[in-house]
C-alpha cells in the first residue's frame, strides 16, 4: 500500500530542530535578555541611547525566536511559513498606519486649536 502524502511520519530534519537547536536559542535569548537588562540597571549606556539599545536588542531577539523557535528561513519546506509571516506583518502595519492616520485627521479636525473653551460656548 503506498503511503498517504498528507499525512508524514518523519519529520522533516531542515524544518523542526531537535534539542541542540531549542537549547541554543533559549540560551541566545537569556543573553540578549540579561543584556537588556544590564542596558538599563548598569548605567553604562547614556540615557539618550537607551531607547535605541533595548530597540536593537528586541530586534535581536525577535529574530533569534523566528530563526530558532518558529523554524523561519529560506529552506523550500519553510518558505510558507515565511510568506504567511511577511504578509501578516504587512497587513499589521497597514492596519496600524491607517489607525494612526485616522487618529491623527481626526485630532485635526475635531479639535479647534485657535478656541478657547468659554469661546466655543459662546460661539454656540
Amino acid at each position: 500500500m503506498a503511503a498517504d502524502p498528507l499525512h508524514h511520519d518523519a519529520p522533516h530534519p531542515a524544518a523542526h530542530g531537535g534539542f541542540g537547536i531549542y537549547s541554543g536559542g533559549f540560551v541566545l535569548s537569556l543573553i540578549l535578555t540579561g543584556l537588556s537588562f544590564a542596558t538599563v540597571m548598569s548605567g553604562a549606556v547614556p540615557s539618550g541611547m537607551m531607547r535605541p539599545a533595548i530597540t536593537a536588542l528586541a530586534l535581536v531577539q525577535l529574530l533569534v525566536q523566528l530563526v530558532f523557535f518558529l523554524h523561519l528561513g529560506t529552506a523550500p519546506e519553510q518558505r510558507s511559513n515565511m510568506m504567511i509571516f511577511l504578509l501578516t506583518v504587512l497587513l499589521i502595519a497597514t492596519v496600524v498606519a491607517g489607525s494612526l492616520w485616522v487618529i491623527h485627521n481626526a485630532n485635526l479636525n475635531m479639535m479647534p486649536t485657535q478656541m478657547s473653551p468659554d469661546q466655543a460656548r459662546v460661539k454656540n
